[in-house]
């Protein structure tokens, strides 16, 4: 089983999609002078001149790279479409693929989605210019879509954001109407300006793994490397690079020595250049800990390596993002930019205390681009129950829903506990009943499962190697755990601050999981599909909307997909924002953990759940980098 692919380059079709965003006027950018904006402007106007007559990827990439204020690359992606969009099919072809190639190493997720919507925002202008603005912004929205550098939900989110009647909202509407919505619209689209060859993700990919599993066989590096060259696909050798290493790492021994052999006569002879080396390098650490649910030592493997690599010559180890050892917990340097994090999310978190309004910390996070990262994450997990800790029972519930709430990746929370661990002997001098709450906290983040039983072990065996003797930590931890043990412990953890688990004094986590059950039964009997999405808003816990994702996929499995009328509910309901990609994507992941259970009365379970996780991938509710482990 391979860990899921990601980072697709342009003039493939695409399957999967990221996770919608916001609207960019909500995207900030840090604060510079407007000076080295006017500055960033100029510079970016002649790289892109420069690259339209060089046509060179990778000194464009290098150009960009050394102005150094990536808070402003949303502006070249909106240059580069917007000269294009006057030149001819060539150019505009060229402009599709430098955007592609420079997404995810030298402009983020957010910058490219930025960028988008500000020249839907600018169409108006652009079309006094160019007559047919609109269909032409229309084919690169599409194409974004197809090259998975843009989510499909762009579309439905900017929308909004637009005045009505304008032409930016004409181009969002044609690009969904009369390109994405059409048969065969991915190669359609990527034939629209001859940049094509009607070669696919999947084609691509086969041939890849034919290559690498005919050289493993026969040993030839020299017809390899001509098999690499006639597919003619330079811009996606990075995936040639990282499935090379997976195989390496999966099959050691001489077959890991024989790849090496490859990779490196790929590099001497010029067949696969350095960029796109480091990228496939870059691509498989981000996925390393997927690869470690089949290969344990992945990482250990990779770095090993790496270590070959860089001393044969064909690798600069210094360009890779770092691989460390196995994160226990969050490592940040206290630098200026980790100081400003901390003051935002106490901004954050004392809001929310005031408010209550879990969306708006999740839109603010995710905005503010904090949410991808398990430092800032962990780092949140501790200012949320170190700043709970010191008020009432009220705000303890609250941080303990939202903290469910948030989705964050299990491994994340850990870390932040960690961070509360290591602080806890400080924070005992000024809260005398610190023993009591950790202790709270960790148990009600078992009974939500946000962490596992297993982590609070590890904790503890972390913590008794960092401290000797027992610590105000250990102690914590070790009371949370003979808590958990009790008799019906679940449910007074649940009711220790008065909330029940559910943010409404009085209801209890089961009676809400009985309301759910009974109007998906419901619905999926005949039911109204408004009806069944008010009942679930009445409900007022959209923290919980991740029990009726659950809920629904288990039931339409349970059918073997014979009737898939609760699919469409979550269809519409994720339509509507009322399920939320978070709420989303933890209610698959909470399914992907009860699959070998469920398929004791499901034998195809596994199956089922695969083909669902990339239906719903396809239709934008997953990123593309949730994992697809249990489909093997």
């Amino acid at each position: 089983m391979s860990p899921m692919e990601s980072g697709l380059d342009c003039c493939l079709v695409t399957n999967a999609h990221q996770a919608p965003l916001q609207c960019a006027t909500e995207v900030r950018s840090p604060t510079v002078s407007s000076e080295e904006f006017l500055q960033f402007k100029r510079k970016a106007t002649t790289i892109v001149e420069e690259y339209f007559s060089t046509d060179d990827v990778a000194a464009t990439a290098n150009e960009l790279r050394e102005l150094r204020v990536p808070c402003y690359h949303y502006y070249f992606v909106k240059k580069l479409i917007s000269v294009a969009m006057d030149r001819h099919d060539r150019k505009k072809e060229m402009a599709a693929v430098l955007l592609s190639s420079l997404y995810g190493d030298v402009i983020d997720r957010p910058q490219v989605y930025k960028g988008f919507c500000k020249l839907t925002e600018s169409c108006d202008d652009l079309s006094v210019d160019t007559p047919d603005a609109v269909d032409i912004l229309a084919v690169f929205v599409a194409r974004a879509i197809v090259d998975d550098i843009l989510p499909p939900a762009f579309l439905a989110k900017q929308l909004p954001c637009l005045p009505e009647g304008c032409k930016g909202a004409e181009v969002l509407h044609r690009a969904e109407k009369s390109y994405l919505s059409v048969p065969h619209h991915g190669e359609i689209i990527l034939q629209r300006w001859g940049g094509s060859k009607s070669i696919t993700v999947e084609e691509a990919k086969a041939k890849i793994d034919g290559i690498l599993e005919e050289y493993l066989s026969a040993g030839d590096r020299g017809e390899a490397c001509r098999c690499i060259r006639g597919l003619k696909i330079p811009f996606f050798h990075h995936d040639i690079i990282k499935r090379a290493l997976i195989l390496a790492i999966e099959r050691g021994g001489a077959a890991e020595g024989r790849i090496l052999d490859l990779l490196k006569s790929a590099s001497d002879e010029g067949v696969i250049n350095e960029s796109q080396i480091t990228k496939g390098f870059n691509r498989l650490i981000d996925s390393v800990d997927d690869l470690t649910l089949d290969v344990p030592n992945a990482r250990r493997l990779l770095k090993s390596i790496i270590l070959k690599a860089s001393s044969e010559g064909w690798l600069c180890a210094s360009s890779l993002k770092p691989l460390g050892p196995e994160p226990k917990k969050a490592v940040v340097e206290d630098d200026t930019v980790v100081r400003q994090f901390k003051a935002k999310a106490s901004s954050i978190i004392q809001e929310y205390f005031l408010t209550g309004d879990i969306i708006e910390v999740v839109s603010r996070l995710e905005t503010e681009n904090y949410a991808c990262s398990s430092s800032y994450n962990a780092i949140f997990v501790k200012k949320l129950i170190t700043a709970a800790m010191d008020r009432k029972s009220r705000e303890k519930e609250m941080a303990s829903v939202l903290l469910s709430s948030l989705c964050m990746p299990q491994q994340d929370v850990v870390s932040g506990f960690h961070l509360l661990i290591e602080s806890a002997e400080d924070a005992a001098l000024d809260n005398p009943a610190i023993v009591e709450d950790l202790t709270m906290f960790f148990a009600r983040s078992v009974v939500d499962e946000v962490i596992a039983p297993s982590d609070l072990e590890a904790m503890e065996e972390e913590a008794g190697r960092v401290k000797t003797g027992v610590s105000t930590g250990v102690l914590a931890l070790r009371n949370a755990h003979a808590l958990l043990g009790a008799k019906l412990s679940a449910e007074r953890i649940l009711r220790c601050w008065g909330g029940g688990g559910s943010g409404k004094p009085g209801l209890e986590l089961d009676d809400v999981k009985d309301k759910i059950g009974k109007l998906l039964q419901e619905y999926d009997c005949g039911g109204d599909i408004r009806e069944a999405c008010r009942c679930i808003k009445d409900i007022g816990m959209p923290f919980f909307h991740h029990e009726v994702v659950k809920k629904a996929l288990v039931a339409i499995m349970e059918k073997r997909g014979k009737d898939e009328r609760l699919w469409g509910l979550l269809a519409e309901c994720y339509g509507r924002g009322l399920i939320t990609p978070n709420q989303m994507t933890k209610g698959f992941e909470r399914v992907a953990s009860c699959v070998d259970d469920l398929a004791l009365d499901v034998p195809d379970a596994g199956k089922q759940f695969c083909c669902y996780v990339e239906r719903a991938k396809k239709a934008g509710w997953l990123d593309a980098s949730f994992p697809n482990g249990v489909c093997s």
